[in-house]
C-alpha cells in the first residue's frame, strides 16, 4: 500500500542550485522529510538567513545530549552564536511536539519567524525560563503572551501538524497489566479511517486532549470565580478544560500575583516568578497550589486565563503498522498518578485516554513525521530493538510492519519491565512472532522478580557476543524510553560490548557508537 506524501514541500534548494528539477526536486523532500518541515508549518530561509542565524553550525552540537542537565549545555554553548544558544537551551530530545525538531526550532526563533518560546515540552519551565533570557539578550523578537500563543493560523494539510489536527475516533482501550503489577498501562487503538491520515512506523501521533474538569472545577473555586464568566470567546470553564495548562504554575501567574498583593506575599511571588523557591514548596506549586498558597490575591478571571500556559498535545510513540492494520492506530500508553503532599495529581493526556475518552468519541489528533526514526530503507537488514515499559510502543510497531511486508531481515527484541507474571505486554503476540520466525531473539529482563534487579543493559552484556556480531553483519539497533537514565545506560552497556568483544580500547568503542550514529544505525526515541 502506498502512503500518502504530506504536500506541499517547502522549498530548502534554491533554484539557483546546481541540480536538474528532478534531482532538486527529490533533494527537497528528501530534507523536508528529514527536518519535517512540510509538516510543522515552518517557512524555509533563504541560503543567506540560514547561515546568518545557523551561526557555527559545524560545531558538533556537544550539548545535544537529553541526558544532559540545562546548565551543563548552556556552558558547552558559552561563546556561541545567539542560535547556537537557543538551541542548547532546548530538551535536545528532536520529540517534535513544539512542530519542530529542536535545531530548527532554535532557528525560527532567532529568526523571529516564531515568537512562541512555550512549545518545548520537554524542556518545561527551565528551557522556556532560558529562551526568555536568551532573547532578551539577544534582541530577537519577543515571545507573545500565554493568552496570545496559541496558533493563529491552521498550517499544512490536516492532521499533519498540532496547528492543524483531525479527528480520529476513540475505539477502545485494554489493559495491558496483570494481577499485581504496580503500573497502569493502557493498549489505545482509534479508527482512522474517516480522517484518512495514514502513518508509516517510528511516527508519532499527538494528542489534544483535555483536563480533568474536576482539576478545573477546583481551580474555579479557589479563584471564587463563576464557571460561565467568559474569556476568550468561551466560558471560563471551557477555556480551563480544553485550552489552559493547569500543570506547574507558569512565571507569569506568580508576576500577576505579585502585582496585585503586597509585602511579604508580593516579595515571594516576584521570587517565585524569577525561578527562586523561597519556601521550598515549588514542585507542589502547580496552578491549583499555587492559588491555594497565594489565596488572599483577587484575580479576576481574563486576568488569570491570559497568565497562563496553553495546553499542548501530547505525543506518543506508535505501536501498530499502517501496512498491517490500515485505518487504525494504536498507542501503549503508561497512566501518569502520583502523590504530592496529599494531592493527587495526573497526567493530562494518560488519563484522558484511561478514563474519560469514551468508545465512539471523536480526538482532534495528528500524526508527527519521525525524525530519523525508522525501519532501515533494506528489509534484509538486520535490527536489534531494546525498548522496556511503553518503550515496547514502536517495535512493536516495527515487528508487525516487518511480517506484513515479509521483511527477511532478522529482528532481536529486548524488553524488560518489573515483572513477568503482570509486565509482559504482548506476551502472546511476541511468542507468536518468536514460533512464526519473525522476531529471531527475544531477550527479558525482569527487574523485581529476583533478589537481584536486572535490566535491558544488563542483558545486553550478557549477549555481548552476539550482539556485537550482529552489529558487524550490518545490524541496526533502536532504543526507545526514558533520555536520562535508560537511554543513558543503554549506550553505556553497548560501549561496554564493542569494548569486550570487538577488541578496542574505552576511546575506540565510544568512536565506533558514534560511527553508528553518524550512520543513521543507532537511533533513539527518547522522552
Amino acid at each position: 500500500m502506498t502512503l500518502q506524501s504530506p504536500s506541499p514541500i517547502v522549498q530548502v534548494l534554491p533554484e539557483t542550485a546546481p541540480f536538474s528539477e528532478e534531482q532538486r526536486s527529490w533533494l527537497n523532500g528528501f530534507f523536508a522529510g528529514l527536518l519535517s518541515l512540510d509538516n510543522a508549518g515552518v517557512t524555509a530561509l533563504s541560503p543567506a538567513e540560514n547561515a546568518a542565524v545557523m551561526g557555527d553550525a559545524d560545531d558538533g552540537a556537544p550539548w545535544h545530549d537529553p541526558a544532559m542537565e540545562i546548565a551543563e549545555r548552556m556552558t558547552l554553548a558559552e561563546g556561541k552564536p545567539f542560535p547556537r544558544k537557543l538551541f542548547a537551551a532546548m530538551a535536545q530530545q528532536d520529540c517534535g511536539q513544539c512542530g519542530y525538531v529542536c535545531e530548527t526550532y532554535s532557528a525560527a526563533i532567532a529568526s523571529g519567524q516564531e515568537p512562541r518560546l512555550n512549545l518545548c515540552a520537554p524542556g518545561g519551565k527551565d528551557t522556556l525560563r532560558m529562551l526568555k533570557t536568551l532573547v532578551e539578550e539577544g534582541g530577537a523578537v519577543p515571545a507573545a503572551s500565554a493568552a496570545e500563543a496559541a496558533p493563529v493560523a491552521p498550517a499544512g494539510p490536516i492532521g499533519r501538524s498540532r496547528e492543524n489536527p483531525a479527528m480520529a475516533t476513540f475505539l477502545s482501550r485494554r489493559k495491558l497489566n496483570g494481577e499485581g503489577s504496580e503500573k497502569e498501562t493502557w493498549h489505545v487503538e482509534f479508527d482512522l479511517s474517516e480522517c484518512g491520515l495514514d502513518y508509516i512506523v517510528g511516527d508519532a501521533f499527538g494528542i489534544v486532549a483535555q483536563n480533568d474538569p474536576r482539576l478545573a472545577d477546583a481551580v474555579i473555586a479557589l479563584l471564587g470565580a463563576r464557571p460561565d464568566a467568559p474569556v476568550n470567546g468561551k466560558t471560563l470553564r471551557e477555556a480551563l478544560v480544553s485550552d489552559c495548562a493547569l500543570g506547574p504554575a507558569p512565571d507569569a501567574l506568580f508576576q500577576l500575583i505579585s502585582y496585585v498583593t503586597g509585602g511579604e506575599t508580593r516579595a515571594k511571588a516576584k521570587r517565585l516568578a524569577a525561578g527562586e523557591d523561597p519556601d521550598g514548596d515549588l514542585d507542589r506549586l502547580d496552578v491549583l497550589g499555587t492559588l491555594h498558597k497565594f489565596g488572599q490575591a483577587k484575580l479576576s478571571a481574563e486576568a488569570f486565563f491570559e497568565a497562563l500556559d496553553p495546553l499542548q498535545p501530547r505525543l506518543y510513540s506508535i505501536s501498530s503498522s499502517h501496512v498491517a492494520t490500515p485505518g487504525r492506530i494504536t498507542l501503549t500508553v503508561d497512566t501518569v498518578r502520583y502523590k504530592i503532599g496529599t494531592r493527587p495529581r495526573w497526567g493530562v493526556a494518560s488519563t484522558y485516554l484511561a478514563e474519560r475518552v469514551q468508545p465512539g468519541d471523536k480526538v482532534p489528533v495528528y500524526v508527527q513525521r519521525a525524525h530519523g526514526f525508522g525501519l532501515p530503507e533494506n528489509p534484509a537488514t538486520p535490527v536489534i530493538m531494546c525498548g522496556p515499559g511503553t518503550g515496547i510502543a514502536p517495535f512493536r510497531a516495527f515487528l508487525h510492519d516487518r511480517r506484513a511486508t515479509k521483511a527477511p531481515g532478522k529482528n532481536w527484541l529486548f524488553f524488560g519491565h518489573q515483572r513477568r507474571a503482570s509486565d509482559f505486554f504482548y506476551e502472546d503476540e511476541l511468542n507468536a512472532m518468536k514460533q512464526e520466525g519473525v522476531l529471531t531473539g527475544l531477550t527479558l529482563a525482569w527487574s523485581r522478580d529476583g533478589k537481584e534487579k536486572i535490566y535491558v543493559q544488563d542483558r545486553m552484556r550478557e549477549r555481548g557476543a552476539e550482539l556485537f556480531a550482529w552489529l558487524e553483519q550490518g545490524a541496526h539497533f533502536y532504543v526507545c524510553g526514558d533520555a536520562k537514565r535508560m537511554a543513558k545506560d543503554v549506550e553505556r552497556a553497548m560501549v561496554d560490548v564493542v569494548a569486550e568483544h570487538g577488541g578496542r580500547s574505552a576511546d575506540e568503542a565510544v568512536a565506533y557508537v558514534a560511527a553508528l550514529k553518524k550512520a543513521g544505525r543507532y537511533q533513539a526515541d527518547v522522552y
